[in-house]
């Protein structure tokens, strides 16, 4: 049986602590919690109750060493704020543990260098948790395109779209601070253009992206003529009746996790998404042409209607399309199992010469169409042959980032970006 840590117990952290305290528990031992709060530690200690396990130590992110030290995990569960990603990834390696880290592995450049840095100096290993890959529906295109089902790709459109309740939610929070999140081409992209790796087998060379804050913040708001604003939603009669606030009180997990804990650190889950602050993109386009010559047109908007999207690939045999529809969730708002689960999702095969037909796959349960069991499987349970390759390694977690990366220096430089200008490029390669 492995021994796991776990630094960083907000919204992320209930996905593994309801695995490992439960499904997994015979493979899987939790012995400590980090964070930098401690009211968020004693709810996490809760939850692992909850699942009929014994709490665990609590350790301050100062102590992350010594808890190293003390409870000697195998692996440590990195689920903190994306920028501090690469410092508890690295210091966990050192330390002489395997690292499972949430999407995206880190936000820039330099941070990745430094996991790679030490991923050669300790010979010890980085996974990375793209649930998206284990999603039957996503499973499925892979299998088919690996098939030769539409022949050679040439060209994909890949839209994502967020809605008004979840797509606002990264405006609420951290996320809004770029240098937190690395802005949406990082924090959420990176799981799209991971994907887009995965089924095209390829890895992209020259990126440009266009976009910009269209629909939230105060001045938006202002010029479509909103005159009532309010910091937060907790304690603001103004926030009321605005279908942009979220009201913790109302919710259990939110009120645990996050209102009964700011009085440590002054974190507000709650602000408002009208308010001045934001510094990342909500209406993003990219185009990008990878080393087998695809050409992909991306975009991503926050704040329409319905959530999901629409993908479609164009290939030398025919065309195939999917189209998604996700049930809308506020992360860490309620049941798990909910949490990007479909209303509907049809693939159609266009072949050629040809009537169309749809491909058959089968959903699964939990979250994200069974994909978050079956990535859990993958990391808790026995390693069994995957034909797909569905195992991120940090290889994957690097190319995937570097898509967002490299479009957030084409937005800031107005130009075309080339992987090559990119050290990390050509160190992954010498990587094989």
């Amino acid at each position: 049986m492995k021994k796991y840590a776990l630094v960083g117990t907000g919204g992320r952290a209930g996905l593994y602590i309801s695995a490992i305290g439960g499904e997994w528990k015979e493979n899987a031992q939790l012995v400590a919690f980090c964070d930098t709060n401690q009211t968020r530690m004693h709810y996490a200690n809760t939850l692992l109750q909850n699942e009929g396990a014994a709490p665990v130590s609590t350790w301050k992110a100062t102590q992350f060493e010594a808890m190293i030290h003390e409870t000697r995990p195998d692996i440590v569960i990195v689920t903190t704020m994306d920028r501090t990603h690469d410092d508890y990834i690295v210091r966990a390696l050192k330390a002489g543990c395997d690292v499972i880290t949430e999407k995206p592995m880190t936000i820039d450049e330099k941070r990745a260098l430094r996991i790679l840095d030490a991923i050669e100096d300790t010979g010890h290993t980085v996974r990375v948790a793209f649930n998206y890959r284990y999603a039957p529906h996503h499973s499925k295109v892979r299998e088919l395109l690996m098939n030769g089902t539409i022949g050679e790709v040439y060209s994909v459109h890949f839209e994502w779209l967020l809605n008004t309740e979840h797509g606002a939610d990264y405006f609420r929070r951290w996320h809004r601070e770029k240098r937190n999140s690395g802005g949406l081409l990082v924090h959420k992209s990176t799981h799209h253009f991971d994907l887009m790796n995965f089924w095209l087998n390829s890895y992209p060379e020259r990126v440009y992206a266009e976009g910009g804050l269209r629909f939230y913040g105060k001045e938006n708001a202002e010029r479509r003529g909103m005159t009532e604003f309010y910091p937060r939603a907790h304690g603001y009669a103004a926030a009321k009746e605005d279908p942009f606030a979220l009201h913790m009180a109302d919710n259990p997990q939110l009120k645990a996790l996050y209102l009964d804990a700011e009085h440590e650190d002054n974190y507000w889950r709650d602000q408002s998404v009208f308010s001045d602050g934001i510094t990342i993109e909500d209406t993003l386009s990219v185009l990008v042409k990878y080393q087998n010559q695809c050409q992909l047109s991306y975009s991503l908007n926050t704040y329409l209607p319905w959530e999901g999207l629409n993908v479609v690939f164009n290939g030398s045999e025919g065309r195939l399309e999917m189209k998604i529809v996700e049930k809308s969730y506020v992360n860490a708002g309620g049941e798990r199992a909910n949490e990007g689960s479909l209303e509907s999702c049809n693939i159609t095969v266009f072949p050629m010469f040809a009537a169309p037909w749809e491909a058959n796959f089968t959903l699964g349960e939990g979250g994200h169409g069974g994909g978050d069991n079956a990535m859990l499987a993958d990391l808790f349970g026995t390693p069994g042959n995957d034909p797909l390759n569905r195992a991120a390694d940090h290889r994957a977690g690097a190319m995937s980032i570097l898509t967002g990366i490299a479009g957030n220096i084409s937005l800031q430089q107005q130009r075309p970006v080339n992987f090559r200008e990119f050290e990390l490029v050509s160190r992954l390669k010498k990587q094989g």
